[in-house]
């Protein structure tokens, strides 16, 4: 368990210590309590209680938002829909269907909890708990690697526990953008192979948040490159490409270039390879990975040849890969094609990449196409121009609004223009542009 605390060994503690000092033995289990970062006796010997039952397969809570772990029940629902093999386990070892209270079921079970009821009383104080791995957390989150090696010295085993979901404090870490605290955990021990319920490893989240010098620590430490997550073929690389992420794709391709599929080739600029793939017909491979985050829809990727082509297309885009882009549209590829969350122009335009959005318009690409763009609940009706806005791209709203954009397109959910967006999302130099 966490920094080793044996609940039998402190009850004995508290008895020598209340004859040693004369006091009463509540009072001697208050001090020990408080010694150990507890508000009380009670939490600490519930804490150990918990602990002691579950041992290390313990999910440890340390969110103090109710509301987050009903995202997380739905997110594992989500993988485990997908036939991912971590999320599917607990659905099975618990008992419960692959169904919303069934996954708060779980999410609950893991926690140590009886109920989802009982995590959800338990998270509510959970600020006051006095909690390693819930302070850890807090430490990780006001970014301050004094008090996260403190406690790490206290509580060697954190480095060891999971949260919600599996995730540890050294993935947690890495969604800070502060590569201090990533250190620390890795030179106190952290295993930076050790994916999450959804297979997601450090390396991944390096990936996803563009991180290079997080990347190299990661690689330095010997984390693996070929892992995938959230589907066959999710690897980091693949996960760095899907947000256009270059310098963290072209960091990760001098270890591996898996699962070497079209849209990795299209996402590099693999000329080569995009010919290879394109004649011998592979290109569709280990395409289980279509998202990121259970916050974008459900899909079945196909082995249709015009969805791997235009899928391609985006990815292409995305990276600003103009040369691949231009090879796919001379292959085939539609070049309005909304095959997942994004024709290639919005993704180039919600990305900043104008060499990209030149290139797509030069090639036939409609400056107003309305489609769809990330959740369900953000992009419907869209069009590149309120993606530009949204980012605050100056450069590309220039380049769409001198090839026809309409700055008074209205989008499906909102019903908000451009200059609405960019408002919004808090881009005043957009919004002054639009305006």
């Amino acid at each position: 368990m966490p920094g080793g605390l044996n609940l039998e060994q402190l009850r004995k503690r508290a008895k020598d210590l209340a004859r040693a000092e004369g006091v009463k033995l509540s009072e001697a289990q208050f001090r020990i309590a408080r010694e150990h970062g507890f508000p009380s006796w009670p939490k600490l010997q519930a804490y150990l209680r918990r602990v002691t039952e579950h041992g290390e397969t313990l999910q440890h809570p340390y969110h103090e938002d109710v509301g987050y772990y009903a995202e997380r029940a739905l997110g594992l629902l989500a993988s485990a829909e997908d036939d991912t093999p971590g999320a599917t386990e607990p659905f099975e070892r618990w008992h419960q269907p692959r169904t919303r209270d069934g996954a708060r079921v779980v999410v609950a079970r893991e926690h140590g909890f009886v109920s989802w009821k009982a995590l959800r009383d338990h998270v509510k104080s959970l600020v006051d708990s006095g909690e390693p791995f819930a302070r850890a957390y807090r430490a990780i989150e006001a970014r301050d690697p004094g008090r996260l090696e403190t406690l790490l010295d206290e509580f060697p085993g954190l480095v060891d526990a999971r949260g919600t979901n599996g995730n540890d404090l050294l993935g947690m870490a890495g969604a800070t953008h502060d590569e201090r605290l990533s250190r620390i955990l890795l030179d106190h021990g952290a295993d930076p192979a050790r994916g999450n319920v959804h297979g997601w490893t450090p390396l991944h989240q390096a990936a996803y948040s563009n991180l290079p010098h997080l990347l190299d620590l990661l690689l330095e430490r010997g984390a693996p490159v070929d892992v995938s997550a959230r589907g066959d073929g999710g690897t980091p690389l693949v996960v760095a490409l899907f947000w256009g992420h270059r310098e963290a794709a072209e960091k990760l391709t001098v270890h591996s270039r898996a699962p070497g599929n079209l849209r990795v080739a299209a996402g590099l600029g693999d000329l080569d390879a995009l010919d290879e793939l394109l004649t011998s017909g592979r290109g569709g491979d280990h395409r289980g990975f279509y998202r990121p985050h259970s916050g974008f829809p459900r899909r079945q990727p196909t082995d249709d040849p015009a969805e791997i082509i235009n899928e391609a297309l985006s990815w292409a885009a995305r990276n600003n890969r103009v040369d691949a882009m231009r090879t796919l549209v001379a292959r085939g590829a539609a070049v309005d094609a909304d095959v997942y969350r994004g024709t290639a122009l919005a993704w180039a335009a919600a990305s900043g990449k104008l060499d990209a959005v030149r290139a797509l318009l030069e090639l036939g690409a409609d400056v107003n196409f309305r489609g769809t763009f990330g959740g369900p609940n953000h992009g419907e009706g869209v069009t590149a121009l309120h993606l530009a806005a949204q980012s605050g791209h100056l450069d590309v709203i220039r380049a769409l609004v001198e090839n026809g954009a309409d700055p008074g397109a209205r989008d499906a959910i909102f019903d908000g223009t451009p200059e609405k967006w960019a408002e919004v999302c808090g881009q005043p130099a957009a919004r002054d542009l639009l305006r």
